[in-house]
Protein backbone atom coordinates (compact mmCIF):
# COMPACT_ATOMS: atom_id res chain seq x y z
CA UNK A 1 0.00 0.00 0.00
CA UNK A 2 1.71 2.98 -1.01
CA UNK A 3 2.63 5.38 2.07
CA UNK A 4 -0.24 8.52 2.09
CA UNK A 5 2.71 10.86 3.15
CA UNK A 6 4.02 10.71 -0.32
CA UNK A 7 3.16 13.41 -2.22
CA UNK A 8 0.86 12.38 -4.86
CA UNK A 9 1.10 14.27 -8.64
CA UNK A 10 -1.60 16.26 -9.10
CA UNK A 11 -4.26 16.03 -12.13
CA UNK A 12 -6.55 18.98 -12.78
CA UNK A 13 -10.13 18.90 -14.10
CA UNK A 14 -10.74 22.71 -15.09
CA UNK A 15 -13.96 23.84 -16.35
CA UNK A 16 -14.16 26.82 -18.32
CA UNK A 17 -16.70 29.05 -19.01
CA UNK A 18 -20.03 28.24 -21.10
CA UNK A 19 -20.41 32.25 -22.50
CA UNK A 20 -19.14 34.56 -20.07
CA UNK A 21 -15.67 34.48 -19.59
CA UNK A 22 -16.41 36.36 -16.12
CA UNK A 23 -17.88 33.04 -14.60
CA UNK A 24 -14.18 31.62 -14.83
CA UNK A 25 -13.06 31.39 -10.81
CA UNK A 26 -9.88 33.02 -9.84
CA UNK A 27 -8.13 29.13 -8.85
CA UNK A 28 -8.86 28.24 -12.19
CA UNK A 29 -7.08 31.03 -13.97
CA UNK A 30 -4.31 30.36 -11.34
CA UNK A 31 -4.05 26.85 -11.95
CA UNK A 32 -3.84 27.26 -15.90
CA UNK A 33 -0.83 29.39 -15.27
CA UNK A 34 0.91 27.19 -13.31
CA UNK A 35 0.50 24.13 -14.27
CA UNK A 36 3.14 22.11 -17.23
CA UNK A 37 0.73 21.95 -20.04
CA UNK A 38 -3.12 22.22 -20.48
CA UNK A 39 -4.75 19.27 -22.21
CA UNK A 40 -7.69 20.77 -24.80
CA UNK A 41 -10.45 19.46 -27.07
CA UNK A 42 -9.32 22.68 -29.33
CA UNK A 43 -5.79 24.33 -28.73
CA UNK A 44 -7.01 27.35 -31.00
CA UNK A 45 -10.19 28.06 -28.24
CA UNK A 46 -8.88 27.43 -25.41
CA UNK A 47 -6.08 29.64 -26.63
CA UNK A 48 -8.11 32.35 -27.45
CA UNK A 49 -9.53 31.68 -23.62
CA UNK A 50 -5.60 32.11 -22.41
CA UNK A 51 -5.09 35.26 -24.27
CA UNK A 52 -8.12 36.96 -22.89
CA UNK A 53 -6.70 36.66 -19.24
CA UNK A 54 -3.16 36.97 -20.16
CA UNK A 55 -1.72 33.38 -19.64
CA UNK A 56 0.98 32.07 -21.62
CA UNK A 57 1.66 28.13 -21.41
CA UNK A 58 1.43 24.65 -23.42
CA UNK A 59 -1.60 23.72 -25.40
CA UNK A 60 -1.51 19.88 -26.40
CA UNK A 61 -4.81 18.85 -28.11
CA UNK A 62 -6.56 15.86 -26.38
CA UNK A 63 -10.05 15.10 -27.48
CA UNK A 64 -12.72 12.38 -28.44
CA UNK A 65 -10.73 11.35 -31.33
CA UNK A 66 -7.49 11.28 -29.51
CA UNK A 67 -5.20 7.98 -30.30
CA UNK A 68 -4.53 5.55 -27.63
CA UNK A 69 -0.99 6.20 -28.34
CA UNK A 70 -1.71 9.60 -27.50
CA UNK A 71 -3.30 8.75 -24.11
CA UNK A 72 -0.36 6.84 -23.09
CA UNK A 73 2.47 9.61 -24.26
CA UNK A 74 0.44 11.60 -21.83
CA UNK A 75 -0.10 8.78 -18.92
CA UNK A 76 3.81 8.04 -19.75
CA UNK A 77 4.03 12.13 -18.50
CA UNK A 78 1.97 11.88 -15.87
CA UNK A 79 4.34 8.74 -14.32
CA UNK A 80 7.38 11.55 -14.58
CA UNK A 81 5.44 14.31 -12.59
CA UNK A 82 4.19 16.43 -15.29
CA UNK A 83 1.70 18.28 -13.93
CA UNK A 84 -1.71 18.60 -16.14
CA UNK A 85 -4.86 20.43 -16.21
CA UNK A 86 -7.68 19.42 -18.91
CA UNK A 87 -10.31 21.61 -19.93
CA UNK A 88 -12.95 21.15 -23.06
CA UNK A 89 -14.26 23.84 -25.12
CA UNK A 90 -16.82 25.18 -22.39
CA UNK A 91 -18.59 23.62 -19.12
CA UNK A 92 -17.09 20.80 -16.84
CA UNK A 93 -14.93 18.29 -18.44
CA UNK A 94 -15.53 14.72 -18.37
CA UNK A 95 -19.38 15.69 -17.87
CA UNK A 96 -20.78 13.94 -21.27
CA UNK A 97 -17.13 14.82 -22.14
CA UNK A 98 -14.02 12.37 -23.76
CA UNK A 99 -12.23 13.81 -20.93
CA UNK A 100 -13.72 10.89 -18.77
CA UNK A 101 -11.66 7.94 -20.53
CA UNK A 102 -8.47 9.69 -20.02
CA UNK A 103 -9.30 9.98 -15.87
CA UNK A 104 -10.28 6.11 -16.06
CA UNK A 105 -7.12 5.28 -17.59
CA UNK A 106 -5.03 7.58 -15.06
CA UNK A 107 -7.19 5.58 -12.40
CA UNK A 108 -6.06 2.31 -13.21
CA UNK A 109 -2.41 2.85 -14.51
CA UNK A 110 -1.92 4.64 -11.46
CA UNK A 111 -4.55 4.33 -8.46
CA UNK A 112 -3.75 6.75 -5.17
CA UNK A 113 -0.48 7.72 -7.04
CA UNK A 114 -1.95 10.31 -9.07
CA UNK A 115 -4.25 12.78 -7.51
CA UNK A 116 -7.27 13.94 -9.42
CA UNK A 117 -8.13 17.40 -8.28
CA UNK A 118 -11.50 18.44 -9.87
CA UNK A 119 -12.20 22.21 -9.50
CA UNK A 120 -16.12 23.73 -9.04
CA UNK A 121 -17.67 26.14 -12.03
CA UNK A 122 -19.35 26.83 -14.92
CA UNK A 123 -21.96 23.83 -16.30
CA UNK A 124 -25.02 24.59 -17.73
CA UNK A 125 -26.96 21.59 -15.65
CA UNK A 126 -27.12 23.11 -12.52
CA UNK A 127 -28.46 26.84 -13.30
CA UNK A 128 -30.52 25.25 -15.82
CA UNK A 129 -32.28 23.14 -13.02
CA UNK A 130 -32.06 26.27 -10.48
CA UNK A 131 -33.91 28.21 -12.65
CA UNK A 132 -36.68 25.80 -13.31
CA UNK A 133 -38.42 26.31 -10.32
CA UNK A 134 -39.29 22.61 -10.48
CA UNK A 135 -39.68 20.88 -6.91
CA UNK A 136 -37.71 17.98 -5.51
CA UNK A 137 -34.09 17.49 -4.69
CA UNK A 138 -33.47 14.29 -6.80
CA UNK A 139 -32.84 14.56 -10.58
CA UNK A 140 -31.42 12.36 -13.55
CA UNK A 141 -28.89 13.94 -16.00
CA UNK A 142 -29.07 12.05 -19.37
CA UNK A 143 -26.24 14.54 -21.02
CA UNK A 144 -26.48 15.11 -24.47
CA UNK A 145 -30.37 13.19 -25.64
CA UNK A 146 -29.99 10.37 -28.35
CA UNK A 147 -30.00 11.64 -31.50
CA UNK A 148 -31.93 8.74 -33.20
CA UNK A 149 -32.28 4.81 -31.88
CA UNK A 150 -33.80 5.05 -28.39
CA UNK A 151 -34.99 8.61 -28.43
CA UNK A 152 -39.19 6.90 -27.49
CA UNK A 153 -37.69 4.58 -24.82
CA UNK A 154 -35.82 6.93 -23.17
CA UNK A 155 -38.92 9.63 -23.07
CA UNK A 156 -40.66 6.52 -21.91
CA UNK A 157 -38.32 6.33 -18.99
CA UNK A 158 -38.74 10.12 -17.93
CA UNK A 159 -42.30 10.24 -18.30
CA UNK A 160 -42.93 7.11 -15.61
CA UNK A 161 -39.98 8.84 -13.06
CA UNK A 162 -40.75 10.52 -10.07
CA UNK A 163 -37.29 12.31 -10.49
CA UNK A 164 -36.79 15.80 -12.02
CA UNK A 165 -34.97 14.80 -15.88
CA UNK A 166 -32.43 17.52 -17.29
CA UNK A 167 -30.57 16.69 -20.55
CA UNK A 168 -28.62 18.69 -23.65
CA UNK A 169 -29.97 18.49 -26.62
CA UNK A 170 -29.28 20.31 -30.11
CA UNK A 171 -31.12 23.06 -31.98
CA UNK A 172 -31.45 20.71 -34.97
CA UNK A 173 -33.13 17.85 -33.37
CA UNK A 174 -35.20 20.03 -30.37
CA UNK A 175 -38.27 20.19 -32.71
CA UNK A 176 -38.17 16.49 -33.40
CA UNK A 177 -38.52 15.95 -29.82
CA UNK A 178 -41.09 17.95 -28.93
CA UNK A 179 -42.90 16.60 -31.82
CA UNK A 180 -42.28 13.09 -31.13
CA UNK A 181 -44.06 13.72 -27.70
CA UNK A 182 -47.02 14.93 -28.87
CA UNK A 183 -47.18 12.02 -31.23
CA UNK A 184 -46.49 9.37 -28.65
CA UNK A 185 -46.77 10.73 -25.18
CA UNK A 186 -50.49 13.31 -26.37
CA UNK A 187 -51.54 13.54 -22.40
CA UNK A 188 -47.45 14.32 -21.21
CA UNK A 189 -47.61 17.18 -24.69
CA UNK A 190 -50.60 18.78 -22.94
CA UNK A 191 -50.02 18.46 -19.09
CA UNK A 192 -46.30 17.85 -18.69
CA UNK A 193 -44.10 20.98 -17.06
CA UNK A 194 -41.13 21.54 -19.18
CA UNK A 195 -37.73 24.30 -18.77
CA UNK A 196 -35.53 25.15 -22.04
CA UNK A 197 -33.03 27.19 -20.95
CA UNK A 198 -31.00 28.46 -24.31
CA UNK A 199 -27.58 29.79 -24.89
CA UNK A 200 -27.00 30.37 -20.40
CA UNK A 201 -24.79 33.37 -19.76
CA UNK A 202 -24.29 34.55 -23.23
CA UNK A 203 -25.71 37.59 -24.99
CA UNK A 204 -28.69 36.16 -26.40
CA UNK A 205 -29.83 33.92 -22.75
CA UNK A 206 -33.11 33.06 -23.19
CA UNK A 207 -35.95 30.70 -20.27
CA UNK A 208 -38.85 29.17 -21.63
CA UNK A 209 -40.90 27.67 -18.80
CA UNK A 210 -44.44 26.05 -19.62
CA UNK A 211 -46.01 22.69 -20.28
CA UNK A 212 -44.81 21.00 -23.50
CA UNK A 213 -47.53 21.75 -25.91
CA UNK A 214 -46.84 25.95 -24.78
CA UNK A 215 -43.40 25.46 -25.67
CA UNK A 216 -43.30 23.67 -28.91
CA UNK A 217 -45.78 26.47 -29.65
CA UNK A 218 -43.21 29.23 -28.97
CA UNK A 219 -40.77 27.93 -30.95
CA UNK A 220 -43.35 27.42 -33.61
CA UNK A 221 -44.25 31.28 -33.55
CA UNK A 222 -40.71 32.30 -32.78
CA UNK A 223 -38.35 29.53 -35.09
CA UNK A 224 -34.99 32.41 -35.27
CA UNK A 225 -35.44 30.85 -31.74
CA UNK A 226 -34.41 27.40 -32.26
CA UNK A 227 -30.76 28.01 -32.62
CA UNK A 228 -27.43 27.87 -30.13
CA UNK A 229 -27.66 25.30 -27.16
CA UNK A 230 -30.39 24.00 -25.17
CA UNK A 231 -30.64 22.47 -21.47
CA UNK A 232 -34.04 20.65 -21.54
CA UNK A 233 -35.10 20.29 -17.62
CA UNK A 234 -38.45 18.05 -17.55
CA UNK A 235 -41.16 18.19 -14.43
CA UNK A 236 -41.34 14.84 -12.24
Amino acid sequence: MQDQREEKIPFYIVPTPIGNLEDITQRALRVLSEVDAILCEDTRHTGKLLKHFHIENKLMSYHAHSSQEKENAILEQIGKGMQYAMVSDAGTPTISDPGAKLIHRIHEVYGNQVDIIPLPGATALIPAIAASGFKGNQFTFYGFFPQKKGRKKLLEEIFSSSRIAVFYESPHRIEKLLHMIQEYFPQEYEEKNIFVARELTKKFEEKIRGTVREVHQYFLDYPEKVRGEFVIVIDA
